[in-house]
């Protein structure tokens, strides 16, 4: 119970539940913006018009979702200074201009002109709406770049020198393409087009389970499956490198996931077991021999570093352990529906109804792994804030733990209020898309390009 009343640890339960609300929007707002892109090119050069029916139905889950994007990041700002002043004080040259950077180079470009794909086309030219199109997608990518990088820096801090208990920058290019960086953004950007993949997909299978069987439903549909499928083993790679990356700067995170207790080499491959952290053992463990250190050193007889080479500052094990197993699993599962899918409509072909159903079902499946993957990087960064410079009992303000209690509470009903609302307004405008396109009597014509949808 005095763990759950001290201020330190609501404070982190009360940052995570905010990131983990707000990261799910820009994770699609991101991929989004490019699929949009796609389906106006795709109109602009074939001017069939169910590409711009497409079009129409994404930009207004994107500007649902860029909204909430932009609420939960304004509160969550907040928190810097209320709940983390040892944060901005201790490292603040360099967060504060790259947060800057992000809003001046990133967000204003979204903001102006999402106006314009919203409200422009037939107001400007064709040429300007899809350049605003354009601009919405890069300044979404770039805002990911930005705070990307400054998440980055915080787990592997580089181009900086500690001067009266203050970072100094010494180099910003150090300080922006950080040791961890490169794989960071990748692996996001690579998970937001899988999250986005998905969406559409489950989105449009339930349009074409409700026997909306229009050209456009049918593009998006492939549009997600076909996404889906090109991106998840990209992941799959990028999260390997990113893993090597990881075991590079930060091998207590690596320990964590792996549920690997003692160095040792031959390290094995832990499937399944329940770490813990009273006895430093796994309890039923099922474990495959040395394959831990074959993927992690590439040899069988490689040395993996394990919790007791850290003493007291390694992350809490069991959550960064099932963490990394759920997002393996739910990839795993991407993996083959993306492709099973894929293969179902090979040649023209329908899917079958249950497939259909299962995508439905994943609709979301992308966040899940999102936040997995989350927080293995963040929990797994514990006891740090800023990787063996600032620890997040070091940065912590002294708000009493019954104002954060009060805060963090009313935080938690209103995201849960909020994502339920998103998910079922998404799924009350597939319906009623659907329902104008009956009271209109169809598109019979749209129908019979469904055969062609990519032509």
């Amino acid at each position: 119970m005095s763990l759950l009343l001290d201020p330190v640890v609501l404070a982190r339960i009360q940052f995570a539940s905010n990131m983990t609300f707000h990261i799910l929007f820009p994770t699609i707002s991101i991929a989004t913006g490019w699929m949009l892109l796609f389906f106006k090119t795709r109109f602009i050069a074939t001017g069939k018009p169910f590409w711009m029916a497409a079009y129409q139905f994404w930009v207004k889950v994107f500007a649902l979702t860029f909204a909430l994007g932009v609420v939960s990041g304004i509160t969550m700002s907040f928190q810097f200074g209320t709940n983390w002043p040892g944060f901005m004080t201790t490292v603040g040259n360099v967060a504060g201009p790259l947060l800057t950077y992000e809003v001046l180079t990133a967000f204003f470009l979204e903001a102006t002109m999402l106006g314009i794909m919203l409200y422009g086309r037939g107001r400007v030219s064709e040429g300007i709406h899809t350049l605003a199109t354009l601009l919405v997608a890069l300044g979404t990518t770039a805002s990911a770049f930005w705070i990307l990088a400054l998440n980055s820096w915080m787990h592997t801090p580089a181009g900086y020198e500690m001067v009266n208990g203050q970072a100094h920058v010494t180099s910003w290019m150090a300080v922006i393409f950080n040791p961890s960086f490169p794989y960071r953004f990748s692996h996001m950007l690579l998970a937001s087009g899988l999250t986005v993949g998905f969406l559409m997909a489950g989105v449009s299978a339930y349009r074409w389970l409700r026997q909306e069987r229009g050209a456009d439903v049918l593009a998006t549909l492939k549009a997600g499956i076909y996404l889906a499928a090109a991106l998840i083993p990209l992941q799959i790679v990028v999260g390997d490198l990113h893993g090597l990356n990881t075991l590079h700067h930060q091998p207590a995170k690596i320990a964590a996931m792996e549920g690997i207790w003692e160095t040792q080499s031959g390290a094995p491959a832990v499937l399944f077991a329940l770490p813990d952290s009273a006895t430093h053992s796994n309890r039923y463990e099922v474990s495959i021999p040395r394959l831990a250190s074959l993927y992690l050193t590439h040899s069988v007889d490689g040395v993996v570093q394990g919790m007791d080479a850290f003493g007291e500052q390694h992350p809490p094990v069991a959550p960064v352990f099932w963490a990394f197993r759920l997002m393996v699993g739910t990839g795993l599962l991407m993996l083959a529906a993306s492709w099973l899918s894929a293969w179902k409509l090979r040649g023209g072909q329908e899917l079958p109804v249950w497939l259909a159903r299962a995508l439905v079902a994943m609709t979301f499946s992308g966040w899940i792994a999102l936040l997995a993957g989350w927080y293995v990087t963040e929990v797994g960064r514990q006891p740090w804030l800023v990787y063996g410079v600032l620890t997040a009992a070091q940065a912590a303000s002294k708000v009493p733990a019954s104002n954060v209690a009060l805060t963090l509470s009313l935080y938690l009903s209103l995201y849960g209020f909020l994502l339920v609302s998103y998910i079922k307004v998404i799924f009350y405008m597939a319906r009623k898309v659907a329902h104008t396109a009956a009271a209109a009597g169809g598109s019979q014509a749209a129908t019979k390009l469904a055969g062609g949808v990519y032509a």
